[in-house]
This record gives C-alpha cells, structure tokens and sequence, in this order.
C-alpha cells in the first residue's frame, strides 16, 4: 500500500471544500447516505458564512490498476487572515492542487498561496474548477496558469467539482506525480503537530503528521518543545470522522489522543517522539511564529464571566496557534484580554467562535495595529493599544507596520484602484499582466503597492471592490516598520474619559476621525436627565464636539395660577438640579455603541 500526502490551495470561493466533497464521494470514503455539502467544514459558522475557517484532514482509500493507495488530505481555508492554516498544511504534505476558477480566474490569495506551497517545494498540480459554468473562461485561465507556473497546457487537470467530471483524472495525477513520504517505519518515531484541540473528556488532541517511525496506542510520548511527558491513549486517522487505530506509521497524518489537561503543554508546531529515545531523536523544524498584526481587547458583559473567559481563550489558542492574548484590566470594563488576530475577519470569527462555543456574552474594544515606539533613553517599545502612548512620557518616534499588497484586477479598473491606494498613503510599486494575450475579454493586471497597515484595516478591501465592480482580490505580507505621524485621540463622555473608545489615528485626519466617532455615539447613546457633551480630544485641544440634550420633565404642570414668580422658582430650582446631575452623573456605554465606533 502506498500513501500519498496532498492539500487543496486557491483563493476563497473557488471550489476546495466542493471538491474535497467529490473526491470523498469518489473513492467510497463517504456513503451517498451521508453526503452533504461541504462536509469537510465541521462548524456551523463555517456553513453560515460558506468559508473554511479551521485546516481538516481526511484519510481516502482508492485503487489505480491493482495498486492501493491512502490518500491523506488536507482541506485548508482560502481567506487572508487565515494563511497560517494553510503554511501549517503545506508543512504536512508533499503536493498541493492548486485550484482555480474558471470564471474568476488567478486571483489574489490563489498567488500567495502557490508561494508558499513553493517555498516548501512541494509538487504543485494546477487545475481549473467550474468548467460547467456558462460564463467559463477555461481556455484564458490555462494561459494564465501556464505563464505563472511554466507549464503545458495538458498539465493542467479542467474539473468540475459540483458535477464530478475530471475528478478521476485527478485523482490519477496525484498518484503519478505526487512523491510517496520518505520516512523509513523502521526508525526511531518522529512527528509534526500540524493542529490542535481541546476535548472535555480526553483531554488534549494532537493532530500529527509522521515523518518516520511509528507510535502505537498506549506507546510512552514525549513533547520535546515542552519537556513534556504524556501517553498516545488513543491513535487514529481522520475518515472523515477520528477512525481509531492500533498504530501510525511513517508518512500517516492522524491524531494522538494525548490525555494532557493543561493546553501549554501541547503547542502546534512542536515535534512528538518516543520516551524512551527523547535524548537521541531531534526536533523537526516546526513553524515560525507567527506575528499578530491587529489587536482588540476582549471583555465580558458581565465581571462575573471573567475566569469562564480564561479558560476559553486557553483552550481556543490551542485550536488557533495564529490568535495571541495577555491579561488588560480596564476601570470601565473591568478584567478582560488584550488579544492579537490576524486582521480583521479573524477577530469577528474569534468573537463569534467564543460567544457560540463557551456561551460568553462579549465586549470587543476599537481594534489597532502593534506600533513601535521609541523613547528619549533610546528604548523601544512595540505598543499594542493606545493606552500605552500615555501624554507624560512623550516617545522621540513612532513607527507603524507596513504591508505588500497585491492587487489582482482588470485593466479597465486600473485608474480607480490606484486613487484608492493612493488616498490611503500608498506607494505604487509595479504592474505585471497575468497574460499577455488577449483572449475575447481584456487583460487581467498584478498591482503591487506598499501600504500602510492601518490603512488596509477597516474598509480597503470594500473599497476596491467597489470600484472594480467585484473583480479585484488582495492579499498582503508583512513588510517592515516605518516612521508615522499618529497621535493618541481620546474620547470624552459628560467630561470623562471613556479609555475603550481611546484610538491612534494620524496627525492630519485626526478632526475626521473624531467628528466620525462623534456623530456615531451620538445615534447610539441613550438620552439623560441632563446635557450629555460627547468630545474628541488630542491632549488637551478639543477637535470634535456634540451634545446630547436633556430629556425635559414639565415641573410647572401643576400650577393653577397665582403670581408668575412661583413658575420662574421652579425653573430656577430644577435648572441647579440638572447642573448638580451634571456634574455627578454618570453616562453608561451601551456594548452596541462599542460596535458602532468599531465599524466607522
């Protein structure tokens, strides 16, 4: 029997759970009886929103002229924020299937996943999904293909994963091209944890791939990362559903059911070998870290939830090694996290993921970039908030993260995506035509600029869909720190305050930015016994200001008469009360106002 280790890769919404659905239905792993659409995607957010959020292996049994062979697949999400998915997948593997639509052609995310897939060297198989459609355009996205990756047209498989064709021509390619794994079963066991996750009954989970050996159930374990010892209780594959076995040998990707209760003690990217053996057996290379480029602080509605808060996000960093925190106490929300995400799609999915998972109602803080900071000794500092770039310890420069962003789009919507990028301090790098034949409709374009990541955050991204009609996708990397001109802009409710609604916005759209938040709390707080000034405020200078006014009681209703001075006491009299109110009551934020100022 041989085995074969692959991944889908391509941009969102172009087909990889669909067809990883086909090849399941084609080689019997899956009875039609329990067929359903994108089966592979175990969360119910995930069939909401119609994206694969979590990487998911799978384990398929097919023959091709008398031979066996164990297909291992792995699944893996197309979405920017969610790139650290697929590098821990491609790591795994030997060979990817770089899926493309037919109608969309190459796409953004569809380029910087193939740079990772060849960074690792792996064998790529192109292949061009929904040929069935009318609006197919399969003859332009093979010369796209072929000019991208060098090669012949007939390399290129043309499928349809809703109706099947070309999937047993697939299949066929990936056992012909794809390499079987190196490893030797008779060595000493070593393996990768690619995933993670937390189970109320046994414990930690780890996803593994063997790159040589073999552990058994009930074999002693040893975590080399951790120091950790442990036992294999229990070891399986994914079929789709965890299939226990008596062993995995060399080249497998399965799970070990671990036991462990305390989730550092498993970390993603650490290598598992024999106890007996610890000493002499080295750990694989792992993964980078990877660097969170949006923060948000994460509170509770209610104080009460805070310890139910921990341990959930403990245990979710076991499912999602790209999500980082670290305890923030706040005087208006009290206990709660300062958490790092991958952008912004990362952290509405966190938010959702905990409130449907743990049962846990949230507050989510303006969420900002990490800025590095120095100070007038010649320290530095990376900042995660705006709390930290505190007024009395004034820093000498401060420097915010820059990105690579690719624009992939047609060449009629060049003029408007450059003005987009450019109002936004971008810096236009080059062009680069995906192909240079025209083939009935125009010319699909690369644009590569460089922007600031604070820029891309909150609304880029619709923006240039917006003025491409739908056709532009984007994908961005990290680049490096440069020098910003940003300040700290606070907001002031009834003369206080309010630290969450703090933000870092840039010198010379600070007075936007204010008025902005301004106007959105002024919908969204509730009306008082008495004038409500809502401010924005850079130090001491006020750039934006608004009112709420008082909600007003009749006090005079139950006069009937008499002189006109028992009316003007009475208003006197309710004037100094309002006054008194003023200055000693106190404004509650609802969490929808919170959202608001988040979505500006």
């Amino acid at each position: 029997m041989e085995t074969r280790n692959f991944c889908i890769i391509a941009h969102i919404d172009h087909g990889k759970s669909t067809l990883a659905d086909r090849l399941l239905e084609y080689t019997g792993t899956v009875s039609k009886r329990e067929m359903k659409d994108q089966l592979l995607d175990q969360m119910d957010l995930e069939r909401e929103r119609g994206i694969t959020i979590k990487l998911q292996p799978v384990r398929m049994a097919y023959t091709l002229t008398g031979q066996l062979y164990n297909l291992n697949l792995i699944d893996t999400p197309g979405h920017v924020d969610f790139s650290y998915e697929v590098s821990r997948s491609l790591a795994a593997v030997e060979g990817a299937i770089l899926l493309v639509d037919a109608t969309q052609g190459i796409q953004a995310q569809t380029l910087a996943n193939l740079y990772l897939a060849l960074e690792q060297n792996l064998i790529i198989i192109p292949a061009i999904n929904k040929i069935d459609l009318p609006g197919a355009r399969v003859s332009e996205v093979e010369s796209e293909i072929s000019n991208l990756l060098g090669c012949a047209r007939e390399d290129i498989c043309r499928v349809s994963a809703k109706t099947g064709e070309g999937v047993e021509m697939l299949l066929t390619q990936i056992t012909k091209r794809i390499p079987p794994p190196l490893g030797k079963k008779e060595a000493l066991p070593q393996a990768l944890i690619f995933d993670s996750l937390y189970d109320e009954f046994r414990g930690v989970i780890a996803y593994v791939r063997l790159f040589s050996g073999s552990i058994r159930k009930e074999s002693k374990i040893f975590f080399k990362g951790t120091r950790t010892k442990a036992q294999a209780l229990e070891v399986g594959f994914f079929k789709p559903r965890a299939t226990p076995s008596d062993e995995l040998f060399s080249g497998d990707i399965g799970y070990i059911v671990t036991g462990l209760r305390d989730v550092h003690e498993c970390r993603v990217g650490d290598t598992i070998v024999s106890m007996d053996h610890r000493e002499e057996i080295l750990a694989l290379s792992g993964y980078k870290e990877i660097q969170p480029m949006v923060f948000a602080g994460i509170f509770c509605k209610d104080g009460d939830d805070f310890k139910r808060l921990r341990e959930a996000v403990e245990k979710f960093k076991l499912n999602d090694a790209a999500f980082t925190f670290e305890p923030e106490h706040s005087p208006a929300l009290g206990f709660g996290f300062r958490c790092g995400f991958l952008g912004l799609l990362h952290l509405e999915i966190v938010q959702e993921r905990l409130h449907r998972e743990y049962q846990l109602n949230l507050i989510v803080t303006i969420p900002s970039v990490a800025y590095r900071v120095t100070y007038q000794n010649n320290t530095e500092k990376i900042i995660h908030g705006p709390l930290e770039l505190t007024q009395n310890k004034m820093p000498i420069q401060i420097e915010e993260p820059w990105m690579r962003v690719d624009i992939v789009t047609p060449e009629s919507t060049l003029g408007g995506i450059m003005a987009c990028t450019t109002e936004r301090k971008g810096v236009y790098k080059n062009t680069e035509y995906l192909s240079s034949e025209l083939h009935g409709s125009e010319r699909r374009v690369i644009l590569r600029f460089e922007l600031p990541l604070s820029a891309i955050l909150v609304d880029f991204y619709d923006k240039i869909k917006s003025v491409s009609s739908g056709y532009a996708s984007m994908n961005y990397d990290f680049m490096e720190y440069r020098t910003a001109d940003v300040v700290r802009m606070d907001i002031l409710v009834a003369g206080s305050i309010v630290e969450e609604l703090s933000s870092i916005v840039y010198e010379d759209g600070a007075y936007y930015a204010g008025r902005k938040i301004v106007e959105s709390l002024k919908k969204m707080l509730p009306r008082q016994m008495f004038e409500v000034k809502i401010q924005a405020a850079i130090g001491g200078k006020v750039i934006a200001s608004d009112r709420i006014a008082p909600m007003r009681k009749d006090v005079t209703v139950g006069l009937y008469g008499g002189d006109v001075t028992r009316k003007q006491k009475l208003l006197e009299k309710q004037k100094k009360g309002k006054q008194r109110m003023k200055s000693m009551g106190k404004v509650d934020i609802p969490a929808e106002a919170y959202l608001a100022v988040l979505k500006r």
